[in-house]
């Protein structure tokens, strides 16, 4: 089965970069779009490697971008369910495995077109 999500918006909040412990890069980010969300689920985008460090050079919050990618459910197609930060009850997110991401523009500045 083959699936691909594009997915247009502004970034919600700063891409924030880890590493597993082999070493490999990831980067996450929240996606915001003018659709309603049920509140309590949120959208969440991963991306790895050299594209996650790229991600976390030059994503902030309010920055506009393009996220092509898949769709991470569980087995149910359920999003990932997760008890908040803040200890203030349980949240759901789905997740985007991306595999692009346009820079559209940044907080601030004009329209980027790179590609990465």
């Amino acid at each position: 089965m083959y699936q691909k999500l594009i997915l247009i918006g502004n970034i919600g909040s700063d891409a924030e970069l880890r590493y597993l412990p082999d070493g490999t890069p990831v980067c996450t980010f929240s996606l915001a779009d003018s659709r309603v969300v049920k509140k309590g689920v949120d959208e969440t985008t991963w991306t790895w490697n050299k594209l996650a460090e790229t991600c976390n050079q030059h994503l902030h919050k309010g920055s506009k971008v393009l996220v092509e990618g898949r769709l991470k459910a569980d087995a149910q197609g359920n999003p990932r369910t997760y008890e908040r930060k803040d200890g203030s009850g349980w949240s759901a997110s789905f997740e985007v495995a991306a595999s692009s991401v346009k820079f559209l523009s940044g907080k601030d500045e004009p329209a980027d077109e790179e590609t990465f």
